[in-house]
């Protein structure tokens, strides 16, 4: 009998929070996996924004 694989690692998408306000067209977004059991809340990381050439916060969209 096999074993049911319950998915603990999911697929999260991370958008830059300072490039909205700044104005500037087009938008920084990462693809990243997160273990849902271990942090079941929203990840916030520091990633490099390419369009405003910075290290910004990008927060976990829906």
């Amino acid at each position: 009998m096999a074993k049911k694989n319950k998915e603990a690692r999911q697929q999260v998408i991370l958008e830059c929070t300072e490039h909205k306000t700044s104005g500037v067209p087009g938008t920084s977004r990462y693809i990243s996996t997160k273990n849902k059991k271990n942090t079941p809340e929203r990840l916030e990381l520091r990633k490099y924004n390419r369009i405003l050439k910075r290290v910004t916060v990008h927060k976990e969209i829906k």
